[in-house]
């Protein structure tokens, strides 16, 4: 005869996806504030020169040199992908979009910093893996209840909203690289 927790343990616990716990959707929301915000005042700092960033001109220059002509525009692309992508991953408001938008200006990132190995001083891969895979983690697993996108049907994530956000990150970033 089982005991009581052999038959706890054993019953599956149904998850309803639209339901989840408090803890999770506190959790993705952090997640969500966190890196959306941090992205979006990156942005600024290429895009405005906010937080102590060199704005268009300065940030053109340094995408002029890494290769990226004409550099003013990729710069101003960059600024804004993280700005558009990281305020819709912070408020939850198009999440599969929004996560895009982020992956293909990080795999931008991450071909630029390549050179430099994954842990480097002067700017090595895991800051924009980190940002790249917590955008499609938070459109995976879905923006939660305190979100906006909790009224539109990718509210719940999953495969499908990942691979969407993947794939054209992905898109993105080919077409950036190839010009």
């Amino acid at each position: 005869m089982k005991t009581r927790t052999e038959r706890r343990s054993a019953t599956p616990v149904p998850v309803d996806r639209l339901h989840s716990p408090l803890g999770v959707d506190i959790g993705v929301l952090v997640l969500r504030l966190t890196v959306g915000l941090l992205l979006a005042g990156h942005g600024s700092q290429k895009l405005f020169g906010l937080f102590g960033g060199s704005g268009l001109a300065g940030t053109g220059k340094w995408f002029a040199y890494q290769g990226y002509r004409p550099g003013e525009f990729f710069a101003g692309l960059a600024g804004a992908s993280e700005v558009i992508g990281g305020l819709g991953l912070a408020v939850g408001l198009f999440t599969p979009l929004a996560a895009a938008a982020v992956v293909g200006v990080m795999i931008n990132a991450m071909v630029t910093t390549a050179p430099h190995g994954l842990w480097d001083v002067d700017g090595g891969l895991e800051l924009p893996l980190c940002m790249a895979v917590v955008a499609l983690a938070v459109t995976a697993i879905g923006p939660g209840r305190f979100a906006v996108d909790r009224i539109f049907p990718w509210r719940v994530g999953g495969l499908r909203a990942a691979a969407f956000a993947l794939v054209l990150g992905g898109i993105g970033a080919a077409i950036v690289l190839a010009v």
